[in-house]
This record gives C-alpha cells, sequence and structure tokens, in this order.
C-alpha cells in the first residue's frame, strides 16, 4: 500500500521565491531515488472553520509569512525508507550554494510525518 510523508511549514513571504527553487530541487531528487509523487502547496484559503485549528495557527504563523503544504506520495513505507535514505546521501541536497545561507524557512515550526492511507478515491478515468 502507498505511503506519505507530510509537511506543514511556515515560509516568510520573502523567501517564497527561494523556497520554491528549493523545493524543485528537492522534489528532482526525491522522484529520481523513487517517489511516485512530490507536492508543494502555498495557502491561499485558510479561513477558520468553527472547532478546527487552522493551519496559520498549527504553524505558528508571524506577519508576512505563507503556510506551505507538502507531500511525497512513495509505493510503501519501506520504499519511503529505501527512498528517503538515498536522498539524504545525495551530494545534490546539500549544494555549495545553500553552504552558510540561512534556510528559507524556520525548520523549528516546521511540523513532519509518515501517513498510512485509510481512504483512497480517485476520479473516474485516472
Amino acid at each position: 500500500m502507498v505511503y506519505v510523508d507530510g509537511y506543514v511549514l511556515p515560509v516568510a513571504r520573502k523567501n517564497m521565491r527561494v523556497y520554491k527553487q528549493m523545493a524543485q530541487k528537492a522534489g528532482r531528487v526525491w522522484r529520481k531515488h523513487g517517489a511516485l509523487e512530490y507536492w508543494e502547496c502555498v495557502g491561499d484559503d485558510l479561513k477558520t472553520v468553527m472547532g478546527m485549528v487552522p493551519f496559520p495557527r498549527l504553524a505558528k504563523l508571524k506577519r508576512n509569512e505563507a503556510v506551505v503544504f507538502s507531500w511525497i506520495l512513495f509505493k510503501s513505507k519501506a520504499d519511503r525508507n529505501r527512498v528517503n535514505a538515498k536522498v539524504m546521501k545525495d551530494p545534490s541536497m546539500n549544494p555549495a550554494e545553500y553552504k552558510d545561507k540561512p534556510m528559507p524557512f524556520e525548520i523549528k515550526r516546521m511540523a513532519y510525518g509518515g501517513f498510512s492511507p485509510i481512504v483512497k478515491m480517485k476520479a473516474r478515468g485516472v
């Protein structure tokens, strides 16, 4: 059964261009090593729904920050572990251009987890 790694993180709006470039490179690395899909999405409809914790509060969003919701799809949990191990060893994940530069997001406020799907529905014909 497929497996999903999910992330929620705050990104300063002024850093969004740099974050997007970094995410595009990371996505290529994950796909190269076997991830089925790699998604990075920026929040644009984050209204509070009664009784639910909105993403901005979850991410402890500060003024001039955006919430990024991301996920990576794998064939299985075992495949995810194999792919992630290869990604972490990939030299392109530590390029010289980022050496001694701050991350474009606050990693301490990033939420991450691995998820086993319990419901999966696709559009007809997909």
